[in-house]
């Protein structure tokens, strides 16, 4: 794949946009994944860059919500080994898929990812005590399984960390988003590490992108209230649209 001055431009407008929906939508992963594998990037290769650059971009977050004490700390060290482990073999067993193959599971994960998180981005609970029933169990569960999407696919991996940390261990929505960016991060850059392993990361391109996605985030979270994320949220799906039908365009027809 050549680099050139517009793939460069490309990808970092992608990187800056997704970061600025993700801090006030979500979803950042279903815009980068896609744009990446339309520059004509190795699906492999798409999966390692986007996971450097956005763990990269989102640490701006994980700080805020850290010195905001909006983290379920005591947690933290448990979850965040679990996310790595499953991140880990998520990413593994994603390398053993040959590279044409992987850029159609891709390409057919990505609405399924979509729909799941449509579907339960409105569930919510009332805040509660901690379970005590199994609760170690359930946090190395939710890190596992979750980290195991995240490192074969990850678009979404996010929200899906927040809805189970919300859901299962009954912790409020805004510590739930803040631990589950710990989550993610960590998740993130064990599924980068694996890839790496796999010669499967374009640093030319994470870099800058990385830098373009903590941008994004900056500026988005400055403009959250004035925009409201229903709109943002449509602007995305709109997004996706155009991504999807150029994808199935080159993955099942031009091919």
């Amino acid at each position: 794949m050549e680099i050139t001055f517009g793939v460069l431009i490309f990808c970092i407008v992608a990187f800056f946009v997704a970061g600025f929906i993700d801090s006030i939508a979500g979803g950042a992963g279903f815009v980068t994944a896609p744009s990446l594998l339309l520059i004509g990037m190795p699906p492999h290769m798409a999966l390692g860059t986007g996971k450097l650059a956005t763990s990269i971009g989102s640490v701006v977050a994980l700080w805020t919500f850290w010195r905001s004490n909006l983290i379920l700390k005591k947690i933290v060290p448990v979850g965040v080994l679990s996310a790595m482990a499953g991140a880990s073999f998520g990413a593994f067993c994603a390398l053993q898929i040959d590279g044409a193959t992987m850029g159609k599971v891709i390409v057919i994960m990505l609405p399924l990812g979509i729909l799941f998180t449509v579907l339960t981005g409105g569930f919510k609970l009332t805040e509660g005590e901690l379970p005590k029933d199994h609760f170690w169990l359930r946090v190395v569960l939710i890190g596992v399984l979750i980290g195991f999407y995240e490192g074969f696919f990850g678009p979404g991996a996010g929200t899906f960390f927040l809805i189970a940390l919300h859901v299962f261990l009954k912790i409020g929505m805004v510590q739930s988003s803040g631990t589950a960016k710990a989550f993610n991060i960590a998740a993130n850059f064990a599924a980068f590490m694996t890839f790496a392993s796999g010669a499967a990361v374009c640093y030319e391109i994470a870099i800058p992108c990385a830098i373009a996605s903590m941008l994004g985030n900056r500026v988005g979270a400055y403009y959250a209230i004035k925009i409201g994320g229903k709109f943002v949220r449509n602007i995305l799906y709109i997004v996706l649209i155009i991504l999807m039908v150029s994808l199935v365009y080159k993955f099942f027809i031009a091919s």
